[in-house]
């Protein structure tokens, strides 16, 4: 199908049900690390070292494919990388080797580096500067963090952790996505965006795009932790059992959903900076509560803390590219891949403190990183849309635009 017959509404849809086919092996990682402690006595350190497994090397080349996408434009790396990220998880629980487990969940990573920059570059394009369009497309990621705790508990259900090669079947989805949003996007289309970026008459603000880079570490380190140990934290808490956990664990990745989209939507009547300023200062409550609190009410804390985290989600992407404009792909590799799977890097140490503690005690310390992120986000400006600095839509296509007042695509 052409450009021309492709409406942006039906582009984004097609875009972020991609994203969270792709995400589900973000979210799939972490909601593993229980069926590794039970199945094969992993302690908290080692767990979490899985979780590393997954962001350390995807922490490390995901700037590395977002400079390659601001010089060329390579969609086809969508399909692909949806492959690849899911290859790695589907084959994690096949061999009880720790290593290999550890080589394959790396390989998943790469994969999901590579299809992040790429992607929020076309999404970008097709959204033509919509705050609310960019909101639908990281909701589609969220979506798939959040369902990964429930497709993980069924396919361990038929076979525990050797029943994984079955977590292959939204990548199969998540490539044929994939495909069919390029093809309405169009080979020149997708180039275009990568052209129009090069244009930019605005400079690039590198002081301005590494706050923001900060405050988004101190967010990934919070959501990482959380998401590596919450499921264990709540059966502790609530004395419950699996089930309970795989509810906290569930509750933490959907609450991004009605974050995700509160986000656009707020930013489009009160500007991103301020929106994202509160949802920090919010969230500092929010992780307060989630430590301190027993019992069936810690699942409205950690609702409360997944919104507070995903409501400027969408936002640092559009920010950064904006703080960016002749650097849109290294803009999106580091908002929404590097500084999300660098925290990754700290979920060893939350384990290491957890093991010889409590994981109370390991999670407490999330509760200053908002504050961090809150203050570093206190000294930005509202920068110049890339819109604007190109002088043009970044989109060649020419059907009716989605604008912020658009309901789901």
């Amino acid at each position: 199908m052409s450009t021309n017959q492709s409406s942006p509404t039906r582009l984004i849809a097609l875009l972020s049900l991609g994203h969270a086919c792709v995400d589900v092996y973000q979210g799939a990682v972490a909601a593993l690390v229980p069926f590794f402690v039970s199945e094969r006595a992993y302690s908290y350190a080692a767990a979490s070292g899985i979780v590393l497994a997954a962001s350390l090397l995807s922490s490390v080349v995901q700037p590395l494919f977002g400079m390659l996408t601001d010089k060329w434009a390579m969609p086809w790396l969508l399909p692909v990388s949806t492959l690849v990220g899911g290859a790695g998880v589907a084959f994690a629980g096949v061999s009880g080797s720790y290593a290999l487990t550890l080589a394959v969940v790396a390989v998943s990573g790469i994969g999901i580096a590579a299809y992040h920059p790429e992607s929020a570059r076309v999404a970008r394009g097709v959204s033509r500067g919509s705050h609310t369009a960019m909101g639908w497309f990281s909701l589609g990621g969220n979506l798939g963090f959040a369902t990964a705790p429930l497709l993980v508990w069924a396919v361990m259900a038929t076979g525990g952790l050797h029943a994984s090669p079955l977590l292959i079947v939204p990548a199969l989805a998540g490539m044929a996505l994939c495909v069919a949003a390029l093809r309405g996007v169009g080979a020149p289309a997708a180039a275009t965006v990568a052209a129009l970026a090069s244009r930019a008459t605005g400079r690039d603000d590198w002081a301005s795009f590494l706050k923001l880079s900060g405050a988004i570490v101190c967010r990934s380190v919070v959501f990482v932790g959380l998401g590596a140990f919450i499921s264990l934290y709540a059966r502790q808490r609530t004395g419950g059992g699996d089930v309970s956990g795989t509810a906290a664990l569930f509750v933490l990745y959907l609450g991004g959903a009605v974050g995700t989209v509160a986000g656009g939507r707020l930013a489009t009547r009160h500007g991103r900076i301020p929106v994202v300023q509160w949802s920090y200062a919010l969230t500092i409550l929010a992780v307060a509560g989630v430590v301190f609190v027993p019992g069936p009410l810690l699942y409205v804390f950690i609702a409360c803390t997944s919104a507070g985290l995903y409501v400027p989600f969408s936002l640092h992407i559009t920010l950064g590219q904006d703080y960016l404009p002749r650097r849109v792909g290294t803009a999106s590799g580091v908002t929404l891949g590097l500084t999300v799977s660098v925290g990754g890097i700290a979920s060893p140490l939350i384990g290491a403190i957890a093991d010889a503690s409590s994981l109370r005690t390991a999670l407490a310390p999330l509760i200053a990183l908002p504050a961090i992120g809150w203050l570093l986000l206190c000294t930005l400006d509202e920068p110049e849309s890339l819109e604007a600095a190109t002088g043009r839509p970044l989109t060649t296509a020419q059907p009716t635009p989605v604008t912020d007042t658009a309901s789901h695509p």
